[in-house]
């Protein structure tokens, strides 16, 4: 049995009042709540294992490195990736997809090269490519999206591909819709055409098993504050081939073998990617969070928040006026199309009012474009109100939600 009740017992800010009310948080793909076990364990390391990692010959050194170090083979054994060096620590989703578009476009692509994204993109994976358009000339295209909010067919996709084409980039989860693309089948579609795939994570790994083997993605990056682990800690994976052929990101210290005035060489993977003083502590409560989540299991989390999506379609397609934005969520499907986000506006009731008037009676949602203009340009809005659910989440925060859109419903 799934016991949330219990499970909400080691998140004890849900525990609290807003506004009189109690807490209902439903802004989970913004950001998730941390369990006490990683926040516990960071401050053990803060108050007794403090010191820079790697090189250190003193213990404490030596004890923070063991740390840090088996964090990134949690993370490892987390994605099943192959090797460690194939784990890059960094700052989350961001960093991790500008490091891929610094260093590729650098050292594979020409100004008219061509990198392709989907129309659902959050702006991490948008803005980064922009900026190398503007400085080397490459082409940012972009995959359009059905009237329902998926994918075109590969078989459409073909039409988008060149031979200019030497990347695509694409969301595994939409953060606005919630679709779940079929990263695996469009990843095995564009090998066989050559190209390399990166795929963003961010909305997946809270909520799903990924297996970056089956995948047979060859960049996959996420971030640690949106499945229970500390802000600022993100991960990049990527295949040890593509790796060796990348350039350094940044450069100074941890990512060197040796300095001279004439030349410099860098470490082994993967500290060539990994320059400065890391996050050693936040790596550190990144594995906590990925250990509570492994205990929990992540069949029984996805389970658990595909019920929430169900429910939480049906009970708002009971509310007059409403519009949900994405797939249409088909009960008991076989193969899930949307999870643990529902986006949606009723009538002409703005956004951002919807949003403030639910937070006046506790519930806490995400308005606005959620970094996605484009998507919101495709779909004719200036933003959207966004409940997001996690492990946490009851059919009763549901309810309140449903009850509490109602009440503001009313009032216009």
């Amino acid at each position: 049995m799934y016991d949330v009740q219990k499970i909400r017992e080691d998140f004890p800010i849900l525990q609290r009042e807003v506004y009189g009310k109690p807490l209902v948080y439903l802004d989970n793909a913004a950001t998730t709540q941390k369990p006490l076990c990683v926040l516990d364990a960071m401050r053990e390391e803060y108050l007794n294992v403090n010191a820079n990692v790697h090189r250190g010959v003193h213990y404490l050194s030596q004890q923070a490195t063991d740390l840090h170090e088996a964090a990134r083979e949690t993370v490892r054994s987390f994605i099943n990736a192959r090797k460690i060096e194939e784990v890059v620590f960094t700052r989350g989703t961001t960093e991790a997809i500008n490091l891929v578009a610094q260093t590729f476009c650098e050292s594979q692509m020409k100004a008219g090269d061509e990198v392709l994204v989907t129309e659902m993109e959050h702006h991490s994976n948008i803005v980064p490519w922009q900026l190398q358009a503007q400085k080397m000339g490459i082409v940012l295209k972009h995959l359009p999206i059905t009237d329902d909010g998926c994918l075109v067919s590969c078989h459409d996709m073909a039409t988008y591909i060149t031979e200019r084409t030497k990347l695509i980039s694409i969301a595994h989860v939409s953060n606005v819709l919630g679709t779940i693309n079929p990263v695996k089948e469009i990843i095995k579609f564009v090998h066989e055409r050559g190209i390399p795939v990166l795929v963003d994570a961010a909305q997946s790994a809270p909520h799903m098993k990924i297996d970056v083997q089956d995948l047979d993605c060859d960049f996959l990056a996420f971030s640690g504050h949106k499945m229970y682990g500390p802000t600022g800690i993100g991960v990049l994976y990527g295949k040890e081939e593509w790796l060796e052929k990348l350039p350094p990101y940044q450069g100074g210290g941890e990512m060197i073998d040796k300095v001279s005035w004439e030349k410099t060489t860098f470490e082994r993977l993967p500290f060539k990617f990994e320059a400065g003083t890391p996050d050693y502590v936040a790596t550190h409560g990144l594995a906590t969070a990925i250990n509570y989540i492994e205990s929990v299991g992540l069949d029984s989390i996805e389970a658990h928040e595909q019920e929430l999506t169900r429910y939480c379609m049906e009970q708002m397609q009971t509310i007059p006026n409403i519009r949900i934005f994405g797939p249409s969520f088909i009960t008991h499907h076989p193969s899930p199309i949307k999870d643990a986000v529902v986006s949606f506006l009723v009538g002409d009731i703005h956004h951002l009012d919807m949003g403030t008037l639910l937070d006046r009676l506790g519930i806490a949602v995400r308005t606005g474009h959620h970094c996605a203009h484009p998507l919101m340009d495709r779909l004719g809005v200036t933003g959207t109100v966004r409940a997001s659910f996690a492990l946490y989440n009851t059919k009763e925060e549901i309810d309140a939600l449903v009850s509490g859109i109602r009440r503001v419903s009313a009032m216009f």
